[in-house]
Parts: C-alpha cells; structure tokens; sequence
C-alpha cells in the first residue's frame, strides 16, 4: 500500500476498517474532554465497557446464591473456566486442552521451570535473551540459586551484536548449538519489551529440540498481539499475562499452555495444588494428588473468578473480531506509523527518531520503540501534554502501540502531526 502523510488519508483507511465499531467497546482516557490517543495496550489495555457487566454477573451470584453460586445459577463458578480455554486457544494456537488461566506470570514462569528445568552436573544451563523483562532475569537468578549454581555461569545472555539494537535469529542458533552438551532450558520472550523485536519462536524452538533441551516463551508482549502456532511449532510451554493486549484488568490472572505431551501425562513433575486434581474426586479431599490430564493439572488454588470475569469480557470482543482480522489490521496500522515517523525524519533532513524496532512484518507486533535522539524526556513530557499517553523507557526510548482491537489510523497520523510540531517547537 503507498501511504499518505494526511489526515484525509488517514480517515480514509478507518472508513475502510471493518473493525472500526470496535473502538466503541472500550473506555478511553480524557484530554480536554476528548479521547486521549492511548498507545499504551502493551502496558495495560483499555478497559472494555462489558467488564463492570461481566463482574456484577458474579457478584450478584455471589449476593444471591453465596456458596452455592459454584455449582447453581448461569454461570457456575466450578465450570467458568470452561468459557476461556476455547478463545484462549485461537489467540495463542494451541489445542484448549494445553491452556489454563491461573496466578500471574511471574508465578507461571516459576510453575513451569518447576516441571521443565531440571539442572544436572553436566546440562544445568539456561539459555534467554539479554535485557528480557527484570522479572524474568530475577526468575532464572532463583531457580539457577535454588538449585546450587552460579548465575554468572549458568545463564546464558545473547545480546545484539555490536552496533545493533534487537538479536539476529542465527546468533540465537548458534548460541543454543554451541552450548547443546550442557543446556537444561532455553527460555525467551516472544517479544522483547523494550526493542519491540519478535523472536523467531519456531526456529529457536527446533534449535532448542535438535539440542535435546525443553524450550519455553513469555508472551506477555506476543498474546492478543502477534501470531501464535504453539502447538504447531511444537513449543514445550509459554507463560503470558493478560493485562496488556489482552485488556483483562491491571494485575490481571494470568495464562499458560503446555503441549498436549507433556499435559496429558499425569505423572509429569509439578508443584500441585487441590484446583488441579482430578475433578471428578476433588471433593472427596483424597490425600494422593491426582492430576488433571490437561493443562489444568498445574492449577492450585480455587480461580479468582471475579478477575475471570474481567478476562472474559476482552476474550467476548476477541471473538466477535476475529483473531485473523485483528491481525491483519495490526500490520497496516504498525506500517502506517512507521511511515509516519519516517516521513518525520525526511521532513527534517536528518534522523531524529530512531526506530529501534524491526522493520519487517514478521518481527514486529504493535509496538514500535523509538530511540530519541536529543531531548528524549522533554519530547515525550510535551507529548503527554498533548494528550497522548505513550510509555518512556530509560534512556531515551519512547515506546507507543497502537492496537487494533481500538486504536484508528487517524491517532496514527495526530499522533505524528503532534510529535511533528513538538520537534519544530
């Protein structure tokens, strides 16, 4: 497609957008009584007008039927999960017998280094990328500690060569290659947080496979984003949050997939908990833990249903748009900004803002980081004055996503047209 840089074009694009009703599902922030552009969903989604409805449901079973609103009513909380796993499927691509919506991430990721890192003398490594979220590094620290080894020695980092922002996929491989004899697990983000990069998760998952190691991913930046196979591309396990693309809530629940091989196997190592075992003896309150032959056998506790609720409401919208069709307008929409910020640099003769994020389709989701060359904090305070929340990063990187479950291609081209007039000021 050849891009304009203006508004009438712009407009032009959502007059064509089938998924353009969609914005009308959301609740925006206001700036002098008008919607803010909000290109912040890969830090906390907008909030869906269905939610305050989803939840009174549990609430008003919970005020009429107390105790027995887990077994009675619309709704029973026993089965609400039942209502997840099916949507949950498509977003990621696995089967909804390898999803389970529980805890948080981090508490995920912990979950599943339980059942798939098992460090030994001789293979006891992990393998991530450098910079992956804090919360992941301070995850692999522990367990590496917990189980006796040195972090320095027993992480591996692949950082970006010299010069370069985001990770080459053939480094990636290498590495995995070069340390085959003596890695326990390779785990990787889905997409980098801070570059925005989309990591080539079939071939670091074969890579990982050849080297006779499981191999897992956070999507917290990748779920409700970018295109997902994970069972078709064989990945042992993913963790994911459901707060950023997915518009479940701040410190919403949380999800995991483990392939159907390891899921169904019952005797698979874990941490157990009584929501996990088998429901058909769950309240006979047995002493031997008998797990669920899915996905589900990694539950503990009983499921937050109010926070269930929310996530049923984004997953409702998921479905009417169609995963598909989000996606497709994701990519029109993340080139147009790119565009955009582009034209920018071409306008002032120089490159004043340095997308640090892949260029290419299949690399990239929502998310472009820009490097800001001069002035970076200054620049991204002027744009909050303007009624544009976006997300500064240290040192000087500027992080905007545009969604296209409620972002337009009009906030694409405001949101250019008002950085344009900052950069002049």
């Amino acid at each position: 497609m050849n891009f304009e840089n203006t508004l009438a074009f712009a407009q032009q694009l959502d007059d064509n957008d089938a998924l353009k009703h969609f914005r009308k599902k959301f609740l925006f922030p206001k700036h002098k009584e008008k919607d803010c552009i909000y290109f912040t969903g890969n830090s906390l989604g907008l909030q869906p007008k269905n939610t305050s409805e989803e939840i009174q449901k549990v609430l008003d079973n919970w005020g009429s039927l107390a105790v027995e609103g887990h077994f009675k009513g619309n709704e029973p909380w026993m089965h609400y999960h039942d209502h997840l796993t099916k949507p949950l499927a498509k977003i990621v691509g696995c089967l909804p017998h390898e999803n389970v919506v529980m805890n948080s991430l981090t508490v995920n990721i912990h979950l599943m280094m339980v059942s798939f890192y098992h460090p030994t003398k001789q293979r006891y490594k992990i393998i991530c990328e450098a910079k992956a979220f804090p919360s992941d590094q301070y995850a692999f620290e522990s367990q590496v500690k917990f189980h006796g080894f040195n972090p320095e020695d027993a992480i591996i980092e692949i950082k970006p060569r010299e010069g370069e922002h985001t990770v080459r996929t053939k480094d990636i491989v290498s590495v995995i290659e070069q340390h085959a004899d003596e890695t326990a697990l390779v785990l990787f983000s889905g997409i980098n947080y801070y570059t925005g990069q989309y990591f080539d998760i079939k071939t670091i998952t074969q890579a990982a496979h050849d080297a006779g190691t499981y191999v897992g991913f956070d999507l917290a930046h990748a779920a409700g984003n970018v295109e997902l196979k994970l069972h078709e591309w064989n990945v042992d396990f993913a963790c994911w949050c459901t707060y950023k693309y997915l518009n479940s809530g701040p410190g919403a629940v949380s999800g995991a997939y483990i392939h159907e091989h390891f899921a169904t196997d019952k005797n698979f190592p874990r941490f157990a908990g009584w929501w996990g075992n088998n429901k058909q003896t769950r309240f006979k309150m047995e002493k031997d833990f008998d797990a669920i032959a899915t996905a589900e056998g990694w539950q503990l506790s009983t499921p937050p249903v109010l926070l269930l609720a929310a996530h049923k409401a984004s997953l409702d919208i998921f479905e009417e748009a169609g995963i598909d069709n989000l996606h497709t307008k994701r990519k029109t929409l993340t080139a147009y900004l790119h565009f955009i910020l582009n034209n920018i640099n071409q306008k002032n003769n120089k490159k004043i803002i340095e997308i640090i994020t892949p260029v290419m389709e299949e690399e990239r989701g929502c998310q472009v980081s820009m490097l800001i060359q001069k002035n970076g904090a200054a620049i991204f305070n002027a744009l909050t004055e303007e009624g544009v929340i976006a997300d500064w990063r240290e040192p000087n990187v500027i992080r905007v996503a545009p969604v296209p479950l409620y972002n337009s291609y009009e906030d694409v081209w405001q949101f250019g047209n008002i950085i344009s007039d900052i950069l002049q000021a």
